[in-house]
């Protein structure tokens, strides 16, 4: 298969993808029938690509190159009003409980079932209701709709931290709980529920002290056409 900068192609499988040509470090994953265009090739190793729904880059490397083929159509993005968008959070909810009660470790770059990282528990959870939101914490924190931390409902967003950048992501539950993904350098390894408070146990306690802000999703990502 000849291999094109203006071709559209879509993955057969559910295929890793890296942040260098090196292909030694998982940047996301892109599960079976995404869509994805090329940018540039390094040393016949690797192949640098960006996911169309959600515009995220990273590298593909050329063993797996007969995991993808072209496209019949070019990815055409929904759009959905804020009802409707609220009206599939009970299901973005089921599908993170469901996630839950699979066996499951935190995955840096993790996407596809059953391991994720934070974000990508996130991404999966409202594409499982054909809504796409930016793949990393902080984009996610950019994009969905502010959200007084007092006045938060379940399916909100809720962010973690630095003062300069979303590094962490939870949904929340209601009753001042939140489930997410988190990694074994905060004590856990995999999805969990932990609390809202700085007087709930150490795991809880670490994300409080670390709390940013909430947002709601209140449409569908529209990626932008990249330049190539």
């Amino acid at each position: 298969m000849t291999h094109s900068k203006t071709t559209i192609y879509q993955c057969l499988a559910n295929l890793n993808l890296y942040d260098s040509p090196q292909c030694n470090r998982l940047a996301t994953q892109a599960a079976r029938g995404r869509y994805l265009q090329m940018t540039s090739n390094h040393e016949n190793s690797a192949i640098k690509i960006y996911l169309r729904e959600d515009n995220y880059p990273g590298w593909l490397s050329i063993n797996d190159l007969h995991l993808i083929t072209q496209a019949k159509s070019a990815y055409k993005p929904q759009t959905f009003t804020t009802a409707e968008v609220q009206a599939k959070i009970p299901e973005v909810i089921k599908f993170i409980q469901k996630a839950k009660q699979q066996p499951n470790y935190y995955l840096w770059g993790g996407t596809v079932a059953p391991n994720y990282d934070c974000s990508g528990l996130m991404q999966a959870a409202f594409i499982s209701v054909n809504i796409w939101i930016p793949r990393d914490a902080y984009q996610q924190e950019g994009f969905t709709q502010p959200i007084d931390i007092n006045e938060i409902q379940p399916g909100d967003l809720i962010f973690f931290g630095t003062p300069e950048k979303a590094t962490h992501v939870g949904l929340y539950l209601g009753n001042n709980f939140y489930i997410h993904s988190s990694g074994k350098d905060q004590g856990r390894n995999g999805i969990g529920i932990d609390q809202l408070s700085a007087d709930g146990d150490q795991i809880s306690q670490n994300y409080y002290k670390q709390l940013r802000g909430a947002g709601r999703v209140i449409k569908n990502y529209i990626p932008e056409e990249i330049d190539n």
